[in-house]
């Protein structure tokens, strides 16, 4: 079945139907991960947006279900270069193809994905439409291309209610904006026992369970339009637990504490990004990040934080360190294993602002 990829600025791509045959209108967004398709597809930072793959053939390892990041995919849409017809992995239990059906995530294949990354690159990101209506007027869709939002993402990947990962070490709140499971478990491997909050909970009900340490995880979406969360966030940085944040929360970090944020041009979503570590070591390790805005450092007040990590690719903040709090916060993912262990150290840090396994 013929499907069609049709941009904002008009540009139409025309392919084959994967996935499930309906239509959807998302944000479109590239990945150059060459490994870990379904990390990418489980990943709740990709709520509201269709995500294109760089990597030409996809599929070709399976789908196993053990290395899920979430529950379910959240991506509106995918769209590949090639999907993988037969998967040759013995820890495969079935297709991407199927996967994809089974949870009514339409997409396309066989379009030019290079063109349409350059596109981004060149355009930014803007938001498309996947259809299989080969009668489509163009001149109706593009208005509703237009006017597309993803809106309040978070509410809609959070865990409902709070639940216990049971841990013989410090005490770990783990605050859900859309968390990967891999943060709580680099946190269970260290001994922790996390406890895993709804991302509308008051910073009242956190603080009264006594935690040792705080973890704001990453998600999707626009970090000011979480304006309630936003404000909770300020007053767990005005008590003295210690706070570890990644992506979305640190965005939301620096917007509770009076930074800025704005969007990227087409942002950072890939398992190769290299960052300097500027409070540490000078060293230099590959990342794996997945977000479209950044916190503005022309903004950022110098006595509430210094820049602890930056892009080496285009000179973005990547982290920050809070003066005079036991805080600190990165806008990569160092829970995802891209170098595979490059930076997990900074999991161990966070255990020493807690007074480690004592």
């Amino acid at each position: 079945m013929k499907a069609f990829l049709i941009l904002e600025d008009g540009t139409v791509f025309e392919g084959t139907s994967i996935g499930a045959a309906k239509e959807v209108i998302s944000e479109i967004v590239f990945n150059t991960s060459m490994t870990g398709y379904l990390e990418v597809l489980t990943d709740p930072s990709y709520a509201g947006q269709a995500v294109c793959m760089t990597y030409p053939l996809i599929g070709n390892y399976g789908i196993c279900y053990e290395d899920q990041e979430s529950l379910k995919p959240w991506p509106d849409g995918y769209i590949v270069r090639e999907l993988s017809r037969l998967p040759s992995n013995f820890r495969s239990e079935d297709t991407i193809q199927h996967f994809l059906e089974i949870h009514d995530i339409p997409g396309i294949a066989g379009i030019d994905t290079r063109a349409l990354t350059q596109i981004l690159r060149e355009k930014g990101t803007m938001n498309g439409m996947i259809t299989t209506d080969e009668n489509y007027n163009i001149e109706e869709i593009l208005p509703k291309l237009k006017a597309y939002t993803t809106g309040k993402v978070v509410e809609k990947v959070t865990c409902k209610e709070k639940y216990v990962l049971p841990g013989d070490g410090p005490k770990v709140a783990l605050m859900d904006f859309g968390a990967k499971r891999n943060i709580a478990r680099s946190l269970n491997q260290r001994d922790c026992q996390v406890t895993v909050y709804p991302a509308w909970t008051t910073a009242e009900e956190i603080l009264s369970d006594r935690p040792d340490g705080i973890m704001l995880s990453n998600g999707p979406g626009d970090p000011k339009e979480c304006s309630e969360i936003i404000k909770e966030i300020k007053k767990l940085y005005d008590s003295d637990v210690p706070i570890f944040a990644i992506c979305l929360g640190h965005q939301l970090m620096a917007l509770a504490t009076g930074a800025d944020t704005h969007k990227m041009k087409y942002g950072h979503r890939g398992g190769n990004h290299p960052v300097k570590d500027l409070m540490g070591n000078n060293r230099v390790y590959i990342s794996s990040q997945n977000h479209g805005y950044v916190v503005d450092m022309e903004k950022l007040d110098p006595e509430v934080a210094v820049p602890a990590f930056v892009n080496v690719n285009d000179g973005t903040n990547e982290g920050l360190s809070y003066v005079g709090k036991n805080i600190f916060t990165v806008q990569f993912h160092p829970e995802a294993c891209p170098g595979p262990q490059d930076s997990s150290y900074l999991f161990d840090r966070f255990m020493d602002m807690m007074g480690g396994n004592q």
